[in-house]
């Protein structure tokens, strides 16, 4: 069975493994790494601003309603929109990535994330437009969610398969800092914002401004983007020596060929999402809301917490090179079964300094869990499937254990007003990331570039 076999490859110093570039290629790793990495912090910067802005502001300018939790659960639901059009992303950007290659499509990602973006900033409200409003703000969502679908496949390869031997983990985990950088980032223009224009002043317009201020970004991110060259291990493996790919739709043949670690690779992501997004999401618009908690002190908290993550995702990925990807992830997932409940119970007792270590420390475990996830996820395919397998796996996790994550909770803690409910339904996804991380292979070395 194409799930059970797998070529390996020890990464030994004294020669070129299967798994590293050409010679000629490890030059240009370093900067195809950082591009890598401007690529997917802009992609999710735009996000990131979208999430907030939804916990903030959208609600009421889009979904206009008595009942705030009703505007509230609107404008989530359009934020998890965006998840559902992901999977279209991964067959239109997984096709193009494995047949066509990986740096075209990411410009075209880019660019498709970078109009969407704007355009959100430039949308009439409910308030002057009526129904229209939130029709194009769903429309835009949808195409943000199609860009997303093709983005990190994409730069993680693109940094992976660039990789000096024996740095694999390391060169993948680089774009994979992007999250949690463009979460900082929007955060540093929108917690400006609202402190100079006020919550008014903010709901009243001000919110547009991170979204246009994307525009500056987008244009950086797609000179960098056009300029990098294409993965070494795609073009050996679509050189004319190679042999045809086994189907001109990657996906079918991923779903006929490996879908047992399609879908254990789902479930090895699946806790991360959900300790992700209900910390850099929900959380910034449920504390305040049913817990008093000022958004200033969650923004700092969410801020602090993602900094604390990003300091630990390298070092983590290192790890991961020199010991193998399981055993870093295996702690990770063992140490956010266990911390989940106590890190949202942090919320309860409304002290920031609490709350701040609680997130800290959660979040330092989603980097042991998901450093080394961006090189395991790609080591689970063969190169000529290997932007649609690394993208799929990764985006379903996303869809199901982030995009609805925010609105399952709304609608649990609705029905349950605690904090701890948000523990145990992260726990939970991250039990379930621990069973799949046991039922998958050991990867470092594994073949790849065949």
């Amino acid at each position: 069975m194409p799930d059970s076999t797998s070529k390996t490859v020890p990464e030994t110093a004294g020669s070129r493994p299967a798994g590293a570039p050409p010679a000629a290629a490890k030059g240009e790793a370093p900067r195809v790494a950082v591009a890598s990495l401007i690529g997917t912090t802009i992609e999710y910067y735009d996000f990131a601003v979208y999430g907030t802005a939804a916990a903030l502001v959208l609600g009421p300018a889009f979904f206009p309603s008595g009942n705030a939790t009703a505007s509230s659960l609107a404008a989530f639901l359009t934020f998890a929109a965006a998840f559902l059009s992901r999977p279209l992303g991964v067959v239109l950007f997984g096709t193009i990535g494995d047949r066509l290659g990986r740096r075209q499509a990411l410009v075209i990602s880019l660019l498709l994330m970078g109009v969407a973006t704007v355009g959100v900033g430039l949308l009439p409200t409910y308030e002057s437009a009526g129904l229209l409003a939130p029709v194009l703000l769903v429309t835009l969502r949808l195409l943000q969610g199609v860009s997303m679908g093709g983005e990190w496949g994409g730069a993680v390869l693109l940094a992976a398969e660039h990789a000096p031997p024996g740095r694999r983990a390391l060169y993948a985990a680089i774009p994979n800092v992007g999250p949690s950088l463009g979460f900082l980032l929007s955060t540093a223009v929108i917690l400006p914002t609202l402190n100079i224009a006020g919550q008014d002043g903010f709901a009243d317009g001000a919110w547009r401004i991170p979204f246009l201020l994307s525009f500056v970004l987008f244009v950086i991110g797609l000179w960098v983007r056009s300029r990098v060259s294409e993965s070494p291990v795609f073009s050996s493996a679509a050189g004319p020596t190679a042999p045809a790919p086994a189907s001109r739709f990657p996906l079918g043949t991923l779903l006929k060929q490996h879908p047992g670690r399609l879908l254990l690779g789902t479930g090895a992501a699946i806790g991360g999402s959900a300790v992700y997004y209900l910390t850099i999401v929900y959380s910034l618009s449920y504390a305040p809301q049913a817990l008093g908690i000022s958004r200033n002190t969650m923004l700092t908290a969410a801020s602090i917490g993602a900094a604390a993550g990003i300091a630990l995702t390298l070092p983590a990925a290192r790890l991961a090179d020199r010991i193998g990807r399981r055993p870093v992830m295996l702690t990770g997932a063992i140490g956010s079964v266990l911390w989940a409940v106590p890190m949202y119970a942090s919320l309860s007792s409304r002290n920031a300094l609490l709350i701040t270590g609680a997130y800290a420390l959660g979040l330092m475990l989603l980097a042991l869990m998901f450093s080394p996830m961006a090189a395991f996820l790609a080591e689970l395919f063969p190169a000529r499937l290997r932007y649609t397998g690394a993208s799929a796996t990764f985006i379903l996790a996303n869809t199901l254990g982030g995009g609805f994550a925010p609105s399952i909770a709304t609608w649990l803690n609705s029905q349950w007003d605690s904090p701890l409910v948000l523990g145990f339904y992260t726990g939970g996804l991250c039990l379930l990331s621990l069973a799949c991380l046991l039922a998958l292979p050991e990867t470092r070395d594994d073949a790849f570039d065949s």
